[in-house]
């Protein structure tokens, strides 16, 4: 009686520093674009509103291209 040792298939490959960081950059980028979107054509929140999220949305948008960045 033989038994045969099931084989794994190979690893998928690991993206390259650079890769992974235009990716998340990409998404980042989409996830800001969709926010945007969302935060403008709200039916109900005024100009001062809008103004208040979109600056925040910007801060947090420049803080995580930052640490992207810094990988």
């Amino acid at each position: 009686m033989t038994v045969n040792a099931q084989k794994r298939p190979p690893a998928p490959p690991h993206p390259s520093k650079s890769e992974l960081i235009s990716s998340k950059s990409r998404e980042l980028d989409k996830k800001y674009n969709t926010e945007k979107k969302l935060i403008m054509n709200h039916p109900l929140s005024t100009k001062k509103m809008k103004r208040d999220q979109m600056k925040a949305l910007n801060e947090r948008y420049r803080t995580e291209k930052r640490l992207l960045r810094k990988m």
